[in-house]
């Protein structure tokens, strides 16, 4: 019979928890100013301001997972993720999927558009529960 007592539980998994789910959003943020190009063309030519927003979401990346790693603000840090993610998902692989040339780029933009959604969720997760550990 399932016993959930047995379950991993811990303070070590609740930090290993954070480092991966925030490893993806600080590579991403550092990226953001390091190759502001390559962003750029991920962009729609439409989205007025692209340098701008992808600084703008640099520093929101960074500031939302250094708050969710070090359990500092974590709830706040959800909310910064969950603002960067929506409209990313959304405008650039929500937008992409649909007006891909190629069936094999279409899917690429569909397995980033999923992510998206499944990393806002997570994130927002986050925002309801915090990033601390909790015995059960």
């Amino acid at each position: 019979m399932f016993e959930e007592d047995r379950l991993p539980n811990g303070p070590a998994l609740t930090l290993a928890a954070r480092v991966l789910f925030t490893s993806l959003f600080f590579l991403s943020g550092v990226t953001h100013f390091t190759n502001i190009p390559y962003y750029v063309s991920l962009m729609p030519e439409a989205i007025p301001y692209q340098t701008f927003w992808i600084l703008s979401s640099a520093f929101v990346e960074l500031a939302g997972a250094a708050m969710i790693l070090f359990n500092w603000r974590a709830r706040l840090g959800g909310w910064l993720l969950a603002l960067f993610l929506v409209p990313v998902t959304v405008l650039v692989h929500g937008y992409e999927m649909l007006h891909a040339d190629t069936e094999a780029m279409r899917l690429m933009q569909q397995a980033h558009f999923l992510k998206g959604i499944a990393l806002t969720g997570a994130a927002l997760l986050v925002t309801q529960l915090g990033a601390a550990h909790r015995s059960a």
